[in-house]
């Protein structure tokens, strides 16, 4: 079976993590990618992540400023269908390889740049390393999110809850105020999933007009797309129903020690589940303590965060009883969302991600067997997969520059493009049947929206519930809402005639329960045989698909909330880490990206082919791309890599944050001019020749001592007085900016680029929200409205499928569809009511807390 890509030709022009990923996902899935690295190889190989990222790629070293090597490099892009490269706005004009000449030469070339902050904006020349772009966006401080919460934050608005008291001990983050420097690259992740799409997408779009275009983004983009939940702003945040507790920085987040000390994630927390089966000497678990049959499992409301402090205690005290194990099979026995905090390390020895591919094995000339993350997504009738370990630099040079040789002696023209019909959006006229839940299923066919699709939401009648909360609006946006109870066969015939008409189906419930209802893929595929039917799951394909999961749960497996939280050693002030769920993670919204990426592959084979297939991904498949800078042995043994303390402040004394009179700032120096500068700017020039500090050997030994030495100068002045003698001096620095959010839907250049939208919302008045993660040149992406509303469009596709007045009135009154504005709603059965934990006592908690 080929890869889906196979028999593209991809030049790999990127370093540092977003775009090594994304040629990484080309190889991976059948594309043959050749790695242009400098004289010199790539700066960056020395990242344990590389042992990764460029697996299955040639590797050749061409100088692009030498006349011979710049040719041979011209002639390999006359033959390529892709290009992807992360220089610097203006660098690749300079050096006669931008856009505009390659396309001319090549007009088939799908030309993809990654930069820090996008082109032609007042920060494009900001330096873009990661963690220098998590300061200056905010990001840090996301981690950790507000004491007033997301939306009161974007909004200016305070604490409502100023006078409530919770420990620190209840809470994730290191154990001071500001900023939390976290081990995720979530911009350079961001841009790999904007990146990676933006690609597919142009490919498909190619396939239809037979033009390759311009793909763009940055990690700018990449910070938006992690923070698209909380970086929302609305008009009447105290719409019933909106705003919730979640993502407040006071509210505890379901991670307790257990009795052999290990730590589990639990959530949403389910105090009936806890106390219920801790009660006895033994746990015991039975499916009655399901959270579906619990009545008093915690609400989304802001509110809850009282009832939350309540129970912390209580929660935490009979989590203690028993070992992590005995909780775990508990929570399976209970269908609760419940899994351990492990390493990564530990996480690439699980033999259940062995045997799923999401973990892979291979065998590296420097380490030996590692295990590494595997498969991103599976593709029924054209399953790619990762490539072998990587090549020294240059390794194809002699290869290469004979390709190009031959390419030159043919001399043939500029390949013209092929006739083929327009498209205003990559995906116009594809239609998406969304039957997701949540976010990880409704995110990745927003992103389908986004693209051009017309995405029909199918909700059941009490899915309103969930769709008033904000946290949906980020996933929701562009689609049409029909409401059906396909427990009703007249329902259910409407969704199959729906299906006959598709282009995709996708959706996140339990396959179990698809096969149930009928709507798996062999049955749906009996009446659309070319149809394309996504699946995505929280866990890998085994033993633990059946079982429910989340982003939390995902982030526990994978190893990211253990790095997150600094779990890995102490930190420079001995603090031990705790686990961290990070507020911009790539769980739930990775898997979105993923699910994406393989639909629009998939729709690029179906148009050479006509051919439909099945295809599917998980939340962990998106989890281990996110700790895919990390490798391990077999037996889960791993190797020297840097790593974040439990103080949350970085990795070392030049990559870190510090500590001002006022405010934080945030360092990545990279070169010993970097050093040079710092040492001059901070007044002690002493140390460059101090044999402590003058190298970077000497450096790793001293780090502690440095960092000190570094933080009590700093500590003198404020943070702004710092950035400006250092920035001007050229050291690689950023203010911590606790504002930036407020500031993004303001901004006229994000406007322009549509990277921020606003529009009208009827229940929450003027509402924004991030846009556009991905720019395509020719086929650019729309924003086709507002989220929705459960079943307003039930009438429109309705009549549209025609069907009478009398006929959608009848199914209405006897419940076999729903619309917005339904006079009555059925009667639900007491076990499945999303009523909050003990109605009484929100409100009474909240009076206590205001007295």
């Amino acid at each position: 079976m080929a890869g889906v890509l196979e028999k593209l030709k991809v030049l790999d022009l990127t370093w540092g993590i977003a775009g090594p990923m994304a040629t990484m996902l080309l190889a991976d899935n059948g594309a043959e990618v050749t790695k242009i690295e400098p004289p010199g190889g790539d700066p960056f190989r020395n990242q344990l992540g590389y042992k990764v990222w460029q697996r299955g790629k040639r590797s050749a070293i061409l100088d692009l400023k030498n006349a011979e090597d710049k040719k041979a490099f011209l002639a390999l892009a006359q033959a390529a269908d892709v290009l992807v490269e992360s220089f610097s706005p203006g660098t690749t004009d300079k050096l006669g390889i931008d856009y505009k000449t390659l396309s001319a030469l090549n007009p088939r070339l799908v030309y993809c740049s990654i930069t820090g902050y996008g082109r032609g904006n007042a920060l494009s020349n900001r330096p873009a390393y990661d963690a220098l772009v998590q300061a200056r966006t905010g990001l840090m401080h996301e981690q950790r999110g507000w004491a007033e919460g997301a939306l009161n934050h974007m909004n200016g608005l305070p604490d409502p809850y100023p006078d409530l008291e919770i420990p620190q001990d209840w809470v994730q983050g290191a154990a001071r105020e500001g900023p939390l420097f976290v081990a995720s690259h979530w911009p350079s992740l961001g841009a790999f999933f904007n990146a990676s799409l933006g690609i597919a997408a142009a490919l498909r779009a190619r396939e239809v007009t037979g033009k390759g275009q311009w793909v763009e983004t940055s990690l700018l983009q990449g910070a938006f797309a992690g923070a698209a939940g909380v970086w929302q702003r609305a008009e009447k945040i105290d719409a019933p129903g909106f705003d919730t507790w979640i993502l407040g920085s006071r509210s505890p987040k379901g991670h307790f020690q257990a009795k052999d000390g290990k730590w589990l994630h639990n959530w949403v927390p389910n105090p009936r589940f806890i106390l219920q089966s801790a009660q006895g000497d033994t746990l015991n678990a039975t499916p009655d303590l399901t959270v579906q049959n619990d009545p008093d499992r915690f609400g989304t409301g802001p509110e809850e965060i009282l009832v939350m402090s309540h129970y912390q205690p209580l929660l935490a005290e009979a989590v203690a009883k028993f070992p992590v194990k005995d909780w775990v099979d508990a929570a399976a026995t209970a269908e609760m969302t419940m899994q351990p905090v492990r390493s990564i390390e530990e996480s690439l020895a699980d033999p259940a991600f062995l045997e799923d591919g999401c973990v892979t094995e291979t065998r590296d000339p420097e380490l030996g067997t590692i295990r590494t993350v595997g498969n991103a997504f599976n593709m029924s009738k054209t399953q790619g997969k990762p490539g072998a370990a990587p090549v020294e630099p240059g390794a194809h040079t002699a290869e290469v520059k004979a390709e190009a040789a031959k390419i030159i002696a043919e001399a043939k023209a500029a390949t013209a493009a092929a006739n083929g019909r327009k498209l205003k959006a990559p995906l116009e006229g594809i239609t998406v049947l969304d039957l997701g839940l949540a976010i990880a299923g409704p995110f990745g066919t927003q992103l389908l929206s986004d693209l051009g699709a017309t995405v029909i939401k199918v909700n059941g009648l009490f899915d309103l519930f969930w769709h008033r909360v904000h946290i949906a609006y980020m996933a929701n946006r562009g689609k049409k809402s029909i409401t059906l109870n396909l427990k009703d066969p007249r329902a259910m015939k409407i969704l199959l005639d729906l299906v006959k008409q598709a282009d995709v189906v996708q959706h996140n419930m339990r396959y179990d329960a698809a096969e149930r209802l009928k709507i798996d893929y062999e049955s749906l595929k009996q009446i659309n045989p070319s149809l394309i039917y996504c699946h995505t799951r929280g866990f890998e394909r085994g033993a633990r698909a059946g079982l429910p999961g989340n982003d939390q749960t995902g982030a526990c497996l994978s190893g990211i909330q253990f790095e997150d939280g600094g779990m890995g050693r102490p930190g420079y002030n001995g603090e031990v880490g705790r686990p961290l769920w990070s507020f911009t993670s790539f769980g739930d919204t990775g898997n979105g990206f993923l699910s994406a990426v393989a639909i629009v592959n998939a729709l690029y084979h179906r148009d050479r082919t006509g051919e439909g297939q099945f295809v599917d991904t998980s939340i962990i498949n998106a989890a281990l791309l996110n700790t895919s800078y990390a490798v391990a042995t077999p037996e889960g043994k791993g190797f020297d890599r840097p790593r974040i303390g439990g103080d949350q402040v970085g990795y070392s004394a030049g990559h870190r944050l510090y500590n001002t009179k006022d405010g934080w700032l945030c360092f990545v120096l990279v070169e010993q001019s970097h050093w040079d500068e710092l040492f001059a700017v901070i007044g002690k020039p002493e140390l460059l020749t101090d044999p402590r500090f003058a190298s970077f050997e000497a450096r790793v030994q001293n780090d502690a001592a440095l960092a000190k030495i570094i933080g009590d100068v700093l500590a003198t002045d404020t943070a702004a007085s710092w950035f400006g003698k250092l920035d001007k001096a050229g050291v690689p620095v950023e203010v911590v900016d606790a504002e930036f959010s407020r500031g993004i839907h303001d901004n006229a250049d994000f406007q322009k680029n549509q990277w921020v939208v606003s529009y009208p919302h009827p229940v929450v008045g003027k509402l924004d929200q991030i846009g556009l993660l991905v720019s395509l040149s020719d086929t650019p992406g729309v924003i086709q409205g507002r989220p929705l509303l459960v079943g307003e469009h039930t009438k429109e596709i309705l009549a549209g499928m025609g069907y009478t007045e009398d006929q959608v009135k009848t199914m209405e009154e006897q419940f076999a569809i729903g619309f917005v504005g339904m006079p009555r709603m059925p009667p639900r059965p007491a076990a499945a009511a999303p009523s909050a934990p003990k109605p009484g006592m929100a409100s009474m908690l909240e009076k206590e807390a205001k007295q």
